[in-house]
């Protein structure tokens, strides 16, 4: 694969911290005889070079503002540092102190958005390295990728808070360039009608746009199906241009039992499709084969899916995904591996098709949607009407919303301080009314993808159940919040197993102010 077949995928550059990530950490080093790469650096910062990935350093120097070296010595440092690891196209440098309050200093976002402005890119398209939690910090709330290399003066709160973690630097440029290769068929195809499937909840169907998308620049008709919970988030699908709706009870929660009446109908119903042929879309817990082989039955003649269950004859392209992998890229490598890519025009980022709301489109308020799908991922409600009282109080203007269920928790919620919107939104109008907002406040549910679909900051309240760098907000400015390291930790669990439910009940309120302030300024 090209250099240009890359940078037309995921990624146009990687960001590294300096310290500890590139060389060995030197506190506030201003001698070049101090400079020691770290182990494989070089080979590694070429293999990016030739996959015509560009290359900036972002770091935080606050000796300068301690007078602890000159701004030549640190120059010298950098010469050095080129001299051993090659050029650089861009040094982004904090020259201030953590009291300084500027805007540049990681954790804050200002090094990883002037690097990216400065390789011409934006940070959605870049990837940052380093071996700290600000440097993890510092890449979601730009909406960048962030990859955590550990060091010994890393701590465990941080490597479990990571998007993606890495055991070295050469380990992390193995992924990035795993990553970017994954999502670029071999060989393009195009056919005629695709049958698309992602049963399963709202925000499930969203993540998978990107891939939908895909399969939709080379097909020349794409029908999703799709289930009960799912539809609504289909119909504002770019690239669908037809949905059925049927409940599979090999994927539901809470399925009834199997019909074999039902089961005969899906299959006459699939077979009118007269699909050329199917790409099944599914979470990473859930299996293809079940569907597959009622396609077969429907006379479907390719079928891909992810598997890593033995199918048989049941498809035709059996393609695996290493744990762990952003959902919306899980979703384009199937479709790259069945020979669909997106265009080059179109970024792999979620999308949806709606207009702004003309009553709220001023990007004055703050959106706060306290429900969750599942119970184990919700915020309690007394920390949820704190939180709302907390951003009033610094003067934002506050919307809280909710499904026709919710509208009990809502009022609770509102009653703090916010405007009570609960049931008065189907997904679509909650779109219009995001498209308007400054961030959207949210636990892990749909209404958080809805957000990102719509480039509309999030602060996340993400309990993590299950991994945050899988189903977390996919590249859009974001701040976690929350403990990451709690004993639920990868349970998948749907109601919390651990009493209190410390992963979201000691959220600070605070912290969520601060969080607004990163995200939406004003």
């Amino acid at each position: 694969m090209s250099a240009t077949d890359l940078r037309r995928g995921l990624y146009d550059a990687v960001l590294l911290d300096r310290d500890g990530t590139l060389v060995e950490d030197v506190p506030y080093n201003g001698d070049p005889e101090k400079v020691r790469p770290v182990p494989g650096a070089r080979e590694a910062l070429d293999r990016l070079r030739a996959a015509g990935l560009r290359l900036a350093v972002v770091t935080n120097q606050s000796g300068l503002a301690r007078g602890l070296f000159t701004e030549a010595q640190m120059r010298a440092v950098h010469a050095r540092v080129e001299e051993l690891l090659g050029p650089f196209d861009h040094w982004a440098i904090c020259p201030h102190d953590d009291g300084d309050g500027c805007a540049c200093r990681k954790p804050a976002p200002g090094l990883v958005h002037e690097a990216a402005r400065a390789l011409g890119t934006t940070p959605s398209r870049c990837v940052l390295v380093g071996d700290i939690g600000r440097d993890m910090t510092a890449a979601l709330a730009a909406g960048a990728t962030g990859v955590l290399v550990p060091t010994p003066v890393t701590r465990p709160e941080e490597v479990a808070a990571a998007p993606a973690v890495a055991r070295d630097l050469p380990a992390a440029v193995d992924e990035v360039l795993r990553r970017a290769r994954a999502v670029r068929p071999v060989t393009p195809r195009r056919t005629g009608t695709v049958l698309v499937v992602r049963s399963d909840s709202a925000g499930d169907v969203l993540v998978t746009g990107p891939g939908i998308r895909a399969v939709a620049a080379g097909a020349a008709r794409v029908v999703l199906l799709c289930g009960p919970r799912g539809r609504a988030a289909a119909e504002l699908l770019p690239g669908v241009d037809e949905i059925i709706e049927w409940p599979l009870p090999w994927i539901d929660g809470s399925p009834a039992p199997v019909d074999p009446d039902d089961m005969r109908r899906l299959t006459d119903r699939l077979a009118e499709v007269r699909a050329d042929e199917a790409v099944v879309f599914t979470s990473f817990h859930q299996s293809a084969l079940p569907l597959a082989l009622l396609l077969r039955l429907a006379g479907v003649p390719r079928i891909s899916a992810i598997s890593d269950d033995y199918p048989g004859s049941l498809l035709d392209v059996r393609h695996r995904v290493p744990a762990g992998v952003p959902e919306p890229e899980r979703a384009l490598s199937l479709a790259a591996a069945a020979g669909f890519a997106l265009p080059d025009h179109d970024e792999p980022a979620l999308r949806v098709r709606t207009g702004p709301d003309p009553d709220r489109s001023d990007g004055g308020y703050v959106v706060v949607h306290p429900g969750a799908s599942v119970p184990a991922r919700a915020c309690p409600p007394e920390r949820w009407a704190r939180i709302v009282a907390a951003l009033a109080a610094d003067g934002r203007r506050v919307l809280v919303t909710g499904g026709p269920d919710e509208r009990e928790l809502t009022a609770q919620v509102a009653a703090a301080g916010g405007v009570d919107l609960g049931g008065t939104t189907d997904l679509a109008g909650l779109a219009r009314l995001l498209t308007g907002a400054g961030c959207l406040v949210v636990g892990n549910t749909g209404p958080a993808h809805l957000a990102a679909a719509l480039g509309v900051p999030v602060v996340s309240l993400f309990a993590p159940t299950v991994p945050f760098g899988q189903w977390g907000p996919y590249r859009v400015p974001t701040v976690r919040l929350g403990d990451a390291g709690a004993p639920c930790r990868d349970t998948r669990a749907t109601v919390c197993p651990i009493p209190g439910h410390p992963c979201l009940s000691g959220v600070d309120p605070g912290a969520v102010v601060a969080a607004v302030r990163t995200l939406a300024p004003g």
